[in-house]
């Protein structure tokens, strides 16, 4: 069923939630675009003037290692200042309200921690850029004191133990985090409804999830401005603006 109408669209997400023990919410990028963050895809993203550096190059090359932190610190500053929106919000207060159990997420931004969610309920599935960490030790390092350090010499950032320091996200060509995927999977697997949130469902294998837990027995929600492969296998299907359709569940659990 796809639903186009707003008024409708809050109610069936009502109605599918008070019906569900144990729900999950999948994100994409499109739960930033409100935030100012444009997902990777759009015309005026970020990403296409400064693309990411594949891994192998990060690994192989200092002077690549150098354009990945230029480029990185070029991105900062581009989405410097954004907030959680009415869709972080709106799920932060489902968790809370213990209508929801985890938040899988392909975003990187750590919008979802500073909505308020507990750490311990969010699975990044493409790691966090707001901090870095050693390829060898997986030791923290903040982005602060390694830009002070870039900006006053433009060197690639290297840990006490020798490691290359890099921004904690999953590069194009670095292999997905098996605890990540493991938490996500026995998420998918335990849940009685997934609602899959801004993505375009195309990009594997964080794009499994959704199916997977179709095939397992939980109702599948979709919400998304565009149609996307999984919307035939869906239940509900709630096109339209994101923070539109989430905002009155930043209010009350389940809207009861």
């Amino acid at each position: 069923m796809i639903v186009d109408d707003l008024d409708k669209a809050h109610e069936a997400l009502a109605r599918i939630l008070a019906h569900s023990n144990d729900a999950v919410a999948f994100t994409g990028a499109g739960i930033s675009t409100e935030c100012g963050i444009p997902d990777f895809r759009s015309p005026d993203s970020a990403w296409k003037r400064h693309p990411p550096v594949p891994f192998e190059q990060f690994l192989q090359s200092a002077d690549a290692r150098v354009e990945t932190w230029r480029r990185k610190f070029a991105m900062d500053d581009h989405y410097a200042g954004a907030k959680p929106g009415r869709g972080h919000r709106a799920l932060a207060r489902l968790v809370a309200d213990g209508a929801m159990s985890a938040i899988i997420t392909q975003n990187i931004d750590g919008l979802h921690e500073a909505s308020g969610i507990e750490p311990e309920r969010i699975v990044e599935l493409h790691g966090n850029g707001t901090y870095a960490a050693c390829l060898d030790c997986s030791a923290r390092h903040e982005l602060s004191d390694i830009r002070k350090s870039f900006e006053s010499a433009p060197l690639a950032p290297e840990c006490e133990c020798g490691g290359f320091i890099k921004s904690a996200t999953i590069s194009f060509g670095q292999s997905m985090p098996q605890s990540a995927m493991r938490r996500a999977r026995d998420a998918t697997l335990r849940c009685d409804l997934f609602i899959a949130i801004g993505s375009s469902l195309v990009v594997y294998p964080a794009a499994g999830f959704p199916a997977a837990a179709k095939e397992n027995g939980a109702a599948l929600v979709i919400i998304n401005r565009e149609q996307t492969p999984l919307d035939q296998i869906a239940d509900i299907v709630l096109r339209g603006d994101i923070g539109d359709i989430l905002a009155p569940f930043e209010r009350a659990n389940r809207l009861n």
